[in-house]
């Protein structure tokens, strides 16, 4: 029989969820700065998705691993809390070198540190979620964990505009470029990161595994061969419904991946009439692109929380397919914008979109894949998305110039349109009724 889970009430569920706070505030620094302190460096647009390699390659590598080890881990602290102090921890470091960055090499390289910790951390935690909680509570808890993506992201975007509001000069720079308040908000990232962590791991602690659940535990090897053997059997082994997910995921993440890494370009050029990144008007449009990035993330954290009751009576796969569709029709609408205040209905569809990508598509894998084998399927699903990343990145460079004319603009436009495709690929998901029945009625 079936473990019962005791249920949480949603103070506890907003505590376990609040290092997923620190750990987006990470991952939103990257998304809104990395393309400006590339450009600082030195990089062209043309190649820049080669610089962002660090992150799909170092999740296809270190997720699936870690979530398999996960999986077998039977430490004092638990199966999942080793991996999320291990990420902090270097998560914390790497925030804090990124802006003192003296070369692009060295900018590069250090995204490479920060993504892997960022990695070590991440599905870990999302299984922890998927362990901790009671099937009829998983909606709540993976939802709040997408509204607190939404509210890191939005604070983490908005830093360096907050910083220039307090009265320091978006132009005091060092010599390499890169603007002080950058190098502000890292360090404010690099806080959060480890204290959210911590505050988590100790508020609501991991459930030890019943008697059974241990013994077979401890009956299999930790090893890095044994999680990779346990990796090939998940995949061998993977439901109809994680299959299904993989198209919609190749679709929206790649069209995620390239809006992060061009949407400053894309504004520089139609709000400000500028492609110089050593220019005035290039550090106002990555304002501008901060500001941006945190409308939508902030609408992203009131979205989560509406979607809960939505995706309880309605199921996740039409609400994700919904919030995709207006994704979608808000970045074919970006290009067309030529003044900062005509952002903002965009932003909102961006924003129900990113709301739900965080977590519908984890309630619809949570109902579908077994619970003992929770880690290694959460650090496969990761692979649908670094996948993605690792296509668009070796692509880009190839269409940007002859097939989208090397402006940034028209890559807003075809990732619009494949969010709409992921929307058509979502509804050919077959979402788990029972799990669905189980959330409806708590």
């Amino acid at each position: 029989m079936p473990t019962i889970k005791p249920r949480l009430s949603a103070r506890r569920i907003a505590e376990m969820n609040l290092g997923f706070f620190g750990l987006q505030f990470s991952f939103g620094l990257q998304q809104a700065n990395m393309g400006p302190i590339f450009s600082f460096l030195g990089a062209n647009e043309a190649t820049m998705p080669l610089l962002w390699l660090a992150g799909p390659v170092t999740g296809l590598i270190v997720q699936p691993i870690v979530g398999a080890l996960s999986d077998r881990t039977t430490s004092r602290l638990g199966r999942r809390t080793p991996y999320f102090l291990i990420g902090a921890v270097l998560c914390s470091l790497g925030l804090l070198a990124m802006p003192y960055s003296p070369a692009l090499w060295v900018a590069a390289s250090l995204l490479w540190i920060l993504d892997a910790a960022n990695n070590i951390t991440m599905e870990p935690y999302r299984a922890y979620v998927s362990d901790r909680l009671d099937e009829s509570q998983r909606t709540a808890g993976f939802l709040t964990q997408s509204a607190f993506t939404g509210l890191a992201q939005t604070l983490s975007y908005l830093a360096p505009s907050l910083l220039v509001w307090g009265g320091i000069s978006v132009d005091l720079i060092d010599a390499n470029g890169i603007p002080e308040i950058t190098r502000i908000a890292f360090l404010t990232g690099a806080i959060l990161s480890i204290s959210t962590i911590f505050w988590s791991v100790l508020r609501v602690r991991e459930l030890p595994p019943d008697p059974a659940e241990r013994a077979l535990m401890r009956g299999e090897k930790l090893s890095v061969r044994a999680a990779w053997a346990d990796f090939i059997d998940a995949v061998r082994d993977m439901p109809q419904a994680m299959r299904q997910l993989a198209v919609a995921m190749l679709f929206q993440w790649f069209a995620m991946f390239a809006y992060w890494q061009y949407i400053v370009f894309a504004l520089g050029r139609s709000l400000f009439d500028t492609a110089d990144p050593a220019s005035s008007a290039f550090r106002q449009a990555a304002l501008v692109t901060g500001q941006a990035g945190a409308a939508y993330n902030f609408v992203a954290f009131l979205a989560a929380f509406t979607m809960v009751p939505i995706a309880r009576r309605y199921g996740a796969r039409p609400v994700h397919a919904a919030a995709m569709l207006l994704a979608g029709a808000a970045m074919v609408a970006l290009p067309s914008i030529q003044h900062p205040t005509g952002l903002i209905l965009p932003m909102i569809g961006i924003g129900i979109g990113w709301a739900s990508l965080m977590g519908n598509p984890y309630v619809m894998l949570a109902g579908a894949i077994p619970p003992e084998r929770t880690g290694v399927y959460m650090g496969i699903f990761n692979m649908f998305i670094v996948v993605p990343m690792m296509i668009e990145t070796l692509v880009m460079p190839l269409v940007y110039g002859p097939l989208l004319g090397g402006d940034p603009r028209h890559v807003l436009i075809l990732s619009g349109l494949l969010l709409i495709c992921a929307a058509v690929a979502t509804l050919r998901v077959v979402e788990n009724r029972s799990g669905r029945a189980a959330a409806a009625a708590a």
